[in-house]
């Protein structure tokens, strides 16, 4: 990641009147420099970092009060804050995407009854309020937000945690794509861990004449006619899509940011942009992977019962639809996944900016008190 020696990436040891003090950037990517340069308040116009012989204590605050590294964040506490905030985008991304995820499952079916044949997304959602009700595109939400939490907890903390680690040991200070793609396929692997059965769930429920009453029900009837292997039937095939799909969307959204925001600032429009074009690549990629993890998950009547495996799964979509019907809903999952991501990590990014300003906040002032 592109260096950006922000303010509050100093460790609390800087020194008001030493002359060569040691500056650490936390998060592990500048280990310690030693010199004449410390950090000034930044004016208009002016460098981050000019060289100065001497800063008092009050003057260090300051600095530290005007730039919030957000990227930076203090030790002991990077991993909960990354947490938290995966935590509130992934169930905001899916709570409120929800009904054109529903859609999408609807246009992957390989067989759909007459009444479940849409011509597009807005076609698809008019048709499923007017016929089956209101509610109806948001049935099975409920189990997606409650494994959505953690899910994306584990996911973005795992991100950062070896993203840094592998860029520091490639090339310290600087951004590595390689590391980027390696660090989204790691922390995707606990993500599917844990989101696979919410998915198999919510997609049995999303199905037109889906035949549950509600979440408890689909659960209980899976676990009576086809046991618990039912709910990770389809968790290597999400693991082939989802590797990819996360290494080309963390690649691209690094890659964006150096373009968008190459002092890696907070900045929510480069966040929402970044992360919609990111997500749209990745979700175009990977659609016929998406098309069979969908027929996995739903074991369409109409269709084979007992589809085991990802290689069974390409065969039967082929046979039953040919080429085009590995693109399936792609239209959906594209118009899915485009503010999906944005979301995601715009939401992201402003929680970990806001809980990190607060924790800086409150570390200052105690070492105000500590100076009294």
């Amino acid at each position: 990641m592109t260096a950006n020696l922000a303010t509050a990436g100093v460790d609390s040891r800087v020194g008001g009147a030493a002359a060569g003090a040691e500056i650490r950037w936390l998060g592990g990517r500048l280990l310690g420099t030693t010199g004449g340069f410390h950090i000034s308040p930044r004016m208009t116009g002016e460098q981050d970092f000019a060289p100065v012989s001497h800063r008092s204590t009050s003057d260090i605050s300051t600095s530290l009060e005007t730039e919030i590294d957000y990227e930076g964040l203090p030790q002991g506490m990077a991993t909960s804050t990354h947490m938290l905030a995966g935590a509130v985008a992934g169930i905001m991304e899916h709570c409120l995407m929800y009904p054109i995820d529903c859609v999408k499952t609807r246009m992957q079916s390989l067989h759909p009854e007459p009444g479940a044949r849409y011509r597009n997304v807005m076609d698809a959602l008019r048709q499923i309020v007017q016929t089956e009700g209101v509610w109806r595109p948001i049935r099975g939400v409920n189990v997606l937000a409650v494994g959505a939490g953690p899910a994306h907890a584990l996911y973005f903390a795992c991100y950062e945690k070896i993203k840094f680690s592998l860029s520091d040991a490639i090339h310290p200070g600087t951004n590595s794509h390689f590391a980027n793609g390696v660090a989204g396929c790691v922390a995707t692997l606990l993500h599917d861990a844990i989101m696979n059965p919410a998915e198999v769930v919510k997609q049995r429920m999303q199905m037109f004449n889906s035949p549950y009453r509600g979440v408890l029900d689909c659960v209980g009837s899976l676990l009576r006619h086809e046991g618990p292997a039912a709910f990770y039937r389809s968790y290597t095939t999400q693991l082939t899509m989802n590797v990819p799909f996360q290494a080309l969307h963390f690649m691209t959204y690094e890659y964006l940011q150096e373009l968008l925001n190459p002092h890696r600032q907070y900045n929510p429009s480069s966040h929402v942009v970044s992360g919609a074009l990111a997500g749209a690549l990745a979700a175009a990629a990977t659609s016929p992977l998406d098309v069979c993890k969908t027929l996995l998950n739903t074991q369409e009547a109409q269709a084979v019962r007992h589809i085991s495996g990802l290689g069974e799964a390409f065969r039967m979509v082929y046979r039953m639809g040919g080429i085009p019907a590995f693109f399936k809903g792609v239209q959906a999952r594209v118009i899915y996944q485009m503010p999906s991501t944005a979301i995601s990590w715009s939401v992201y990014e402003f929680f970990k900016y806001i809980i990190t300003k607060r924790q800086h906040e409150r570390r200052l002032h105690g070492d105000r008190d500590g100076d009294k």
